[in-house]
């Protein structure tokens, strides 16, 4: 189910959705969440907002990634995601978007749920 989800102090709506998504994920601040997305995109030379960038900041935190089955492309929604993976946290990405998922919920500033699934970090 979604549920509404914006720490961003400023109540701004920038581009933000890989911070939004860590800070839920990894139960931080905004501004934590952002600080440490700069510091891994400037090690690796790469914006904060890149897939390697965020998928290595959740990799070091425990999560792992894991890819749904190409037998069944732009079948599964987020929201089809939560009813299934009801248990646990996740990071979900579709390709140019990402929103935290917690125990069935998903966290966003808007409701994300019929964006298209193309993988998940899990812990």
């Amino acid at each position: 189910m979604y549920q509404y989800y914006q720490p961003n102090p400023c109540g701004k709506s920038v581009g933000d959705c890989t911070v939004r998504a860590l800070s839920k994920a990894l139960n931080l601040k905004w501004e934590d969440a952002y600080l440490i997305l700069v510091a891994e995109g400037l090690r690796a030379c790469e914006m904060p907002s890149s897939n390697a960038v965020w998928g290595e900041v959740l990799r070091r935190r425990g999560f792992e990634k894991r890819i749904l089955p190409t037998t069944c492309p732009n079948c599964m929604t987020i929201r089809q995601f939560c009813e299934e993976y009801n248990k646990g946290v996740y990071v979900i990405g579709t390709g140019n978007h990402a929103v935290a998922a917690i125990d069935g919920d998903y966290y966003d500033s808007w409701d994300s749920g019929n964006e298209v699934v193309a993988y998940f970090w899990e812990t």
